[in-house]
């Protein structure tokens, strides 16, 4: 996963950047908006679990889960194993390195901090921008 691009949250208004971080955030975003996937993540959160015990939690069939999971293991979120003494059975998890990284970016992105104090260059808004620079300047 890439890491957002600090210009495209604050400063100018640049195309490139936003699109930028649009493209890395977008499909997790996508992938989490759909409250079943958004379900079995916090399911997840408590450790590892077979597709058997989150069909249970969430009263769904299995294969449903399990296409769930596989959009979410596509996605980078969620990391699966094969049981060593029998390899139908799988065990599924988060994957903390990706949810490090989307942290840091997702930190980004809401941080406060780190938006601009840009105002308008066309409209109404504007011209208040100029009137109030010039009497910002005046002694």
């Amino acid at each position: 996963m890439d890491a957002i691009p600090h210009q495209a949250l604050s400063g100018e208004l640049r195309s490139n950047d936003a699109s930028k971080a649009a493209q890395t955030l977008a499909p997790i975003l996508r992938t989490l908006a759909d409250p079943t996937r958004l379900s079995i993540y916090f399911l997840l959160r408590s450790g590892e679990a077979c597709v058997c015990e989150l069909a249970n939690a969430l009263g769904l069939a299995e294969n449903l889960v399990s296409h769930h999971l596989g959009v979410l293991r596509r996605s980078h979120l969620v990391i699966d194993r094969r049981d060593p003494c029998d390899a139908r059975w799988v065990y599924y998890q988060l994957n903390r390195e990706a949810l490090n990284q989307l942290a840091l970016q997702f930190g980004a992105l809401f941080d406060t901090t780190s938006l601009g104090e840009r105002a308008p260059m066309c409209g109404p808004a504007a011209l208040l921008t100029v009137e109030r620079r010039a009497r910002e300047r005046l002694p």
